[in-house]
C-alpha cells in the first residue's frame, strides 16, 4: 500500500533550495563557446579547504536521506538508495553544467563527486536508520498522533522555524513582498514601453500600526498551530504541539536576531507589540485547541489572508532595508541564499494548502 509521507514534500523543497543555492545570483548569463560538460574531464582543482569538502557532502546528504526515506515509504520494494543517489547525481551534474553559464561560479568534477557521496551518504542513513527500526517507530509516532493524509502540513511546520531565520520586518510576519517585488518589476522594466503599464499606488505605504504589529506577531504564531491542530488526532497533543510551536518560533527568531546583529542583540526584537502578540498567541492557542479540525482550517486560512493584507499594506522602515543589505551583500551571502525564499513564501505556500485541504474536505462531505 502506498502510504502519505511527508518526505516528498519535503525532498521537492530542498532540491528547490539546492538549485537557488547553486546558480545564486543568476546575473551575467554567457556562452564560453566550450561544452557545458568540460569540466567532467578538467584536470582536478589545485587548491580546496576542508570546508569546500564539507559543504558539498552535507549539502547533497538531506537530499540523498529525504529521497531514500521517501522511496521507502510508498515504494518499499525500490532500490531506495540508488535512486535516490541517482537523482541526486542529476541534480548535481545539472548544476555544475548551467554554472558553466556564469561567470561567478565554478563548475568542478570534484564537487560533483563530493554531491554524489553526500547523496549516497544521506541515503544509506536513511536504510540503517530503516535496518535499526527507527523508520518504522516513527511511521508509528505519525500514526498515532497523525491523521493520514497530513504529509504537507507536516512538510510546512517542519520549514517554519527555518523560514523564521530570515529576517522579518514584524516578529513572525513573514510574506512581506510587495515593496521588493514592485521594486523588481520597475528595474526590470526600465527603458522599456511596459513601464508605463505598471499601477502606480496613488498613496505611499505607511509603516504598521502598534495594534496591528501586535495582530500580525499573534497570527503568525497560531498559523503553525492551527496547521498542525488540523492533522492532530487528540487533544492533549494540540497542547504539546502549541508548546513546541512556541519555543521553536522564539528560538528561531532569537537566533535570526543574533546573526544579523550580534548575539548581545538576541532578544532586542521583543518589543512590546511582540510581548502583547506573544500573549494574544497563547492565548488563542489555549481556547483554539478545543476547535474541530475543520474551524482550524478556516480559521488558518482567514487568519493568514488578513495577515497578508496587513504585512503588504504597510512599509518597512530605513532600518530593516539596511537589515537587508547586511545580510544580501556580507557575510550572510550563502546562508541568506538558502532561507530567503522560505521566509518569502512559506505564507504563500500554506496558503495554497489551505485552499486545497478545505477544497479536499469539502469534496469529501
Amino acid at each position: 500500500m502506498m502510504r502519505k509521507t511527508a518526505a516528498w514534500p519535503l525532498a521537492w523543497i530542498y532540491a528547490v533550495l539546492i538549485v537557488y543555492a547553486s546558480l545564486y545570483p543568476f546575473d551575467n548569463w554567457r556562452v564560453q563557446g566550450i561544452s557545458p560538460w568540460a569540466f567532467l574531464s578538467a584536470p582536478l582543482p589545485k587548491y580546496w579547504t576542508g570546508f569546500d569538502v564539507l559543504s558539498n557532502v552535507l549539502g547533497y546528504a538531506p537530499l540523498g536521506f529525504l529521497l531514500a526515506l521517501a522511496l521507502h515509504r510508498t515504494r518499499r520494494h525500490w532500490p531506495g538508495i540508488w535512486l535516490a543517489t541517482l537523482a541526486a547525481a542529476c541534480l548535481s551534474l545539472s548544476m555544475e553544467s548551467l554554472q558553466m553559464f556564469l561567470p561567478v561560479r565554478v563548475p568542478s568534477n570534484v564537487d560533483a563527486a563530493l554531491n554524489v557521496a553526500g547523496a549516497l551518504m544521506g541515503a544509506v542513513t536513511a536504510r540503517a536508520l530503516e535496518w535499526v527500526g527507527l523508520i518504522e517507530r516513527w511511521s508509528r509516532f505519525r500514526d498515532r498522533w497523525f491523521v493520514m493524509d497530513a504529509g504537507g502540513a507536516l512538510a510546512l511546520l517542519v520549514v517554519w522555524p527555518m523560514a523564521l531565520l530570515f529576517p522579518a520586518p514584524v516578529a513572525f510576519g513573514m510574506g512581506q513582498v510587495l515593496e521588493r517585488v514592485e521594486a523588481a518589476l520597475a528595474n526590470g522594466l526600465q527603458e522599456s514601453p511596459l513601464l508605463e503599464w505598471m499601477p502606480l499606488r496613488e498613496v505611499e505605504l505607511q509603516p504598521l500600526l502598534p495594534v496591528s504589529e501586535m495582530l500580525c506577531v499573534a497570527i503568525g504564531l497560531l498559523l503553525p498551530c492551527l496547521v498542525a491542530f488540523s492533522v492532530l488526532r487528540q487533544r492533549y497533543q494540540r497542547f504539546v504541539t502549541a508548546f513546541l510551536v512556541l519555543f521553536l518560533g522564539v528560538a528561531a527568531s532569537a537566533l535570526s536576531a543574533a546573526l544579523t546583529y550580534g548575539p548581545s542583540h538576541a532578544w532586542g526584537w521583543v518589543s512590546i507589540e511582540v510581548a502583547v502578540g506573544l500573549v494574544l498567541a497563547m492565548g488563542g492557542m489555549l481556547a483554539l485547541a478545543f476547535a474541530p479540525a475543520r474551524a482550524c482550517l478556516v480559521l488558518a486560512l482567514v487568519a493568514l489572508v488578513w495577515q497578508l493584507s496587513l504585512l503588504n499594506n504597510a512599509s518597512a522602515d530605513a532600518y530593516f532595508a539596511l537589515t537587508l543589505q547586511t545580510w544580501e551583500q556580507g557575510r550572510f551571502i550563502r546562508f541568506h541564499g538558502l532561507i530567503q525564499w522560505l521566509g518569502w513564501l512559506w505564507p504563500y505556500a500554506a496558503l495554497l494548502y489551505l485552499v486545497r485541504r478545505l477544497s479536499f474536505t469539502e469534496s469529501k462531505s
